[in-house]
């Protein structure tokens, strides 16, 4: 594991968890209601955001969390090419 992996895993296990809902939930409100391509975009990067947090804490979950974090995954990405087209 490289130095930097480290640090970003270290930085997200400090974060309030509150604020962490909060904020994505607004994100998710945001990208949702966004009418057409730019609100599909929006979900589609948030989809990115949500992919990247899952390969990085993908080692530490366990199967079932797993399968809900695929499953929501699926969704967004879901949603942003529905939104998108």
């Amino acid at each position: 594991m490289q130095r930097t992996q480290r640090r970003i895993t270290d930085r997200l296990a400090r974060t309030n968890p509150t604020t962490v809902f909060l904020v994505t939930l607004l994100l998710v409100l945001v990208a949702f209601f966004t009418p057409g391509p730019l609100g599909g975009l929006f979900t589609l990067l948030l989809a990115a955001v949500v992919a990247a947090l899952l390969v990085t804490t993908w080692p530490v979950q366990t199967p079932p969390t797993r399968v809900i974090r695929l499953l929501m995954l699926t969704l967004l990405v879901t949603v942003g090419l529905v939104k998108l087209l």
